[in-house]
């Protein structure tokens, strides 16, 4: 960052740091000991499709890396949905398919168009989605209550629990709600 840009009030963008998506077992257990809350299993990759070719081919190939166990969809903001399933107990294995998509996607010349990732959590009635923003390379709880309401108590114990653990996200405002997200 330059000069010019510091007295702007510019700031450089953070880059992306898709292996972090690997901390989120280890950040599981420690979730898991403060809320109770356990892997689903289900996790999903949002991004905004691309017109042509190229875009068409990375999208197959990402889909082909879940195989089976890929549901596709879109949101009614433009968005698609990869949702990937795998036994609860098997978290690494499904942190491991979501880093492929991105990747695959990233690769591609893509990266612009990923949104976010996220893998839930269930327990007592209660949902929670650990979500990994792609453009700021950080991670936030999302905790969803019928009508579109906030868990917020649940969604701050989750940020105390995940501090040390993940990289999050500091801005609150930056902590969208996904309603709807497949998986949740």
């Amino acid at each position: 960052m330059g000069w010019l840009d510091a007295l702007l009030g510019r700031s450089k963008p953070v880059k992306p740091d898709l292996d972090a998506l690997f901390a989120l077992p280890s950040a599981a257990v420690t979730l898991q000991a403060a809320t109770g809350l356990v892997p689903t299993g289900l996790g999903s990759v949002a991004f905004r499709a691309a017109e042509g070719g190229a875009f068409a081919t990375a999208e197959s190939d990402a889909k082909a890396l879940l195989g089976e166990r890929v549901e596709e969809s879109d949101d009614g903001y433009g968005y698609t949905w990869l949702l990937a399933r795998r036994p609860a107990e098997a978290l690494g294995d499904l942190v491991t398919e979501l880093h492929a998509v991105n990747s695959t996607l990233e690769g591609a010349g893509f990266g612009p168009s990923l949104l976010c990732s996220l893998v839930s959590f269930a327990g007592d009635g209660r949902r929670l989605a650990v979500v990994y923003l792609y453009k700021r390379g950080t991670f936030y709880p999302f905790a969803p209550l019928p009508g579109q309401r906030r868990d917020n108590p649940l969604e701050l114990q989750a940020r105390g629990a995940l501090e040390g653990e993940l990289p999050l996200e500091k801005d609150l405002s930056r902590w969208f709600p996904v309603w709807g997200a497949p998986g949740l």
